[in-house]
């Protein structure tokens, strides 16, 4: 077998297999040549060629490292991110940043209400920040909810049924502090995910979340019109 192919069909095989897992080491080129007693050009050439497909992510100077697979959402639902990070076998997690009570909202959102913010987590690694006004008048039981221990989306869902929702989705760019709490570069490119939904005509919620943009498809499937 090709020496490039039999690398990259090796590697692929303990990714596929859980063997190792996202965010894991790559060995180095000169370790890797040495193991398959090939150049380190032949090397370069099989993780350039897994780095292509998206199986592994070469970081200068730092390595080479098995890539996250992205979160696949359906355009037209209201996700709950701990069930799709779940879902991908990766460790969820939420951190409150703040939350405070406040006379008036935004133009969404208007009214008082809960602003939320707080950074959510994949195997460890940020993978949205979110900023979130809640409608106190329409959901006064958020006002006692533990966002500590629950991310608000994972409680809203759960609590509140909704009837209508709106998402405009933009790639944009963070800003420095976005950034660094994402763990990105500056003039990373990221997913910008801005949502309103309603119960009854009544507006909920009103959200912000920003994706790292390596991290997050949104899918639409749907048949042809008659």
């Amino acid at each position: 077998m090709n020496p490039a192919r039999r690398i990259r069909d090796e590697i692929t095989a303990a990714i596929r297999s859980g063997e190792w897992r996202p965010g894991d080491r790559v060995p180095t080129e000169q370790e890797l040549a040495a193991r398959y007693g090939c150049a380190r050009a032949t090397v370069s050439k099989a993780l350039g060629e897994l780095a292509a497909s998206g199986l592994v992510e070469r970081r200068r100077k730092a390595g080479t490292f098995v890539a996250h697979p992205p979160v696949h959402s359906a355009v037209m639902t209201v996700p709950d991110l701990a069930e799709l990070i779940a879902a991908r076998g990766e460790a969820y997690g939420w951190t409150l940043k703040t939350m405070l009570t406040e006379a008036d909202g935004d133009a969404l959102c208007p009214g008082p209400t809960l602003r939320v913010e707080g950074v959510h987590f994949a195997a460890a690694e940020p993978f949205a920040l979110e900023t979130r006004f809640i409608a106190l008048g329409e959901v006064p039981d958020a006002a006692s909810a533990d966002f500590r221990a629950e991310a608000p989306g994972t409680w809203l869902l759960g609590h509140i049924p909704w009837t209508e929702a709106r998402h405009v989705i933009r790639a944009v760019m963070p800003t420095r502090g976005e950034a660094a709490q994402l763990g990105v570069g500056a003039r990373t490119a990221c997913l910008e995910l801005d949502r309103t939904t309603w119960r009854a005509g009544r507006v909920v919620t009103h959200v912000r979340q920003l994706f790292r943009g390596d991290r997050f498809d949104l899918v639409a499937e749907f048949n042809a019109g008659t």
